[in-house]
């Protein structure tokens, strides 16, 4: 029986389009988040703008669908075009009353706690968004402010916690991922468990949920109850990358620029398992970090992981870094093949030597302030089409900005792949053309169609259907 304060109605949905089961109305209320607000932040949320208000709708249809099997936000909008969301205020706080909700989010009637918490994490950093920009445009901020803004997010959804030492893995990897590469990502997170490491990724399916399922079994061996599997992500990539059950700390980034820093600010050892487009731009993001002459003393161990069957990513990858940005590149990261008991351990050892780095340094162990991020990556780059033709993608004495540019320039293919926006502009005006020089093109097209090849750009069963072309110069 549902609760008093938590009721649903179903019905099944006469939309000719789709036959999947709605539920007609149902209201929730914070447990978690949110349970107290003062009246202005009550004001911010029923102010909202008509902008606003379609950015958490999306997200939070992105949440309650959780569908490991779809990528595509524009046939998830177009299922479920008469959900809506009303807020209620009352004296004992809010509630949300939600309309033609997908019912898979529901169990007798009654939300699921993970996604409601999920949900209201949403609620929490659109409403802390907002707040923010009443004090300062996005485009005055400066470096040092975006740092500041990135932490205070954070902050707020208590993420950053001052007294936890260096225990953080952060794991990237692609959401359209193969049988064994998922399984491979799930032994390394049960090994990291078993060492009490916690995980965050992009919260997502595939290589994203894998260290977290692991970690979580693993943790439950040790009998360790407060494991944190964080999710970190953006509204642009949520639909397509919707947050998985295992995620119980979610936090919702403003743009895919302030996600990639929280990442790197929170991370105590990054992990990169085999992934796409959007794996090589976090790859290229955080080279574009380690290359600064600024951070030439900074400890961030960088892991490349596959098993041995599954290392032709990551040879691709290598090969393409190398070609693009010399050898010295590989100074910057290792690459682990097989063995996951291994690598679990070399991570724990990490661990603590980032703690004694830290230290020495006078960092915080929670968020790596001292980190010298260029500002060529923290201002949103949008991939409208000029921008992408504008790109310098050329050989020059500067790797590190060659490197900017390239992480542009996949963040603009991902956009293309599954952002709305992006993807309907790619119908309307053509794929977006990437100007490079003869060396650069020869490498992004060898590497790009080694993606198209291992399907590594979609779920989709269609085939892909590519929103770029690279144009040698």
């Amino acid at each position: 029986m549902s609760s008093e304060n938590e009721k649903t109605q179903r019905h099944v949905s006469s939309d000719p389009v789709n036959s999947n089961i709605k539920v007609a109305r149902s209201y929730i209320r914070p447990s978690r988040s949110l349970q107290l607000l003062s009246r202005q932040e009550i004001d911010l949320l029923m102010e909202s703008t008509k902008s606003t208000y379609q950015l958490f709708r999306r997200c939070v249809l992105a949440i309650l669908s959780s569908n490991p099997h779809s990528d595509d936000a524009a046939a998830l909008l177009e299922i479920y075009y008469d959900f809506k969301i009303r807020l209620v205020v009352q004296s004992r706080g809010i509630r949300l009353d939600l309309y033609n909700a997908p019912a898979n989010a529901f169990v007798d009637g009654v939300m699921i706690q993970g996604l409601k918490d999920q949900v209201f994490s949403a609620l929490r950093d659109i409403v802390f968004f907002k707040g923010f920009a009443q004090l300062v445009s996005p485009k005055n901020l400066t470096s040092a402010q975006i740092t500041d803004q990135v932490f205070l997010i954070l902050r707020n959804a208590n993420i950053v916690r001052s007294s936890v030492r260096p225990n953080l893995a952060v794991c990237w990897g692609g959401h359209s991922i193969s049988r064994g590469e998922y399984d491979y990502t799930k032994e390394v997170g049960y090994h990291l468990g078993l060492r009490g490491i916690d995980v965050a990724t992009g919260s997502g399916p595939g290589a994203m949920k894998g260290p977290m399922k692991g970690a979580a079994v693993g943790h439950s061996k040790q009998q360790l109850r407060k494991g944190r599997y964080i999710g970190v992500t953006e509204p642009g990539i949520i639909a397509a990358e919707s947050p998985n059950m295992l995620v119980n700390e979610l936090v919702i980034l403003p743009d895919i620029e302030k996600r990639l820093e929280a990442f790197v600010r929170m991370a105590h050892v990054l992990v990169v398992f085999p992934g796409g487009v959007g794996t090589a731009e976090e790859v290229l993001y955080i080279l574009s970090i380690k290359m600064q002459e600024e951070n030439q003393d900074m400890l961030l161990p960088l892991y490349f992981a596959a098993e041995s069957s599954n290392a032709e990513y990551f040879e691709k990858l290598d090969n393409f870094l190398v070609a693009c940005l010399g050898e010295g590149v590989r100074q910057h990261y290792t690459v682990h093949l097989g063995d996951p008991k291994g690598l679990a351990k070399t991570i724990k050892q990490d661990m603590y030597q980032v703690k004694l780095h830290r230290s020495a340094h006078a960092d915080a162990y929670s968020y790596n302030w001292q980190l010298h991020i260029p500002e060529g990556l923290q201002y949103e780059f949008e991939p409208t089409h000029e921008n992408m033709a504008n790109l310098a993608l050329c050989k020059n004495d500067n790797v590190a900005t060659l490197a900017m540019q390239l992480r542009a320039a996949f963040s603009g293919i991902v956009a293309g792949n599954v952002k709305p926006w992006a993807v309907e502009a790619v119908k309307e005006h053509g794929v977006f053309q990437l100007t490079a020089d003869t060396h650069i093109a020869s490498e992004l097209n060898s590497l790009l169609k080694s993606f198209v090849a291992q399907k590594r750009m979609s779920l989709m069963d269609a085939e892909y259907k590519p929103c770029f072309e690279v144009i040698s110069q």
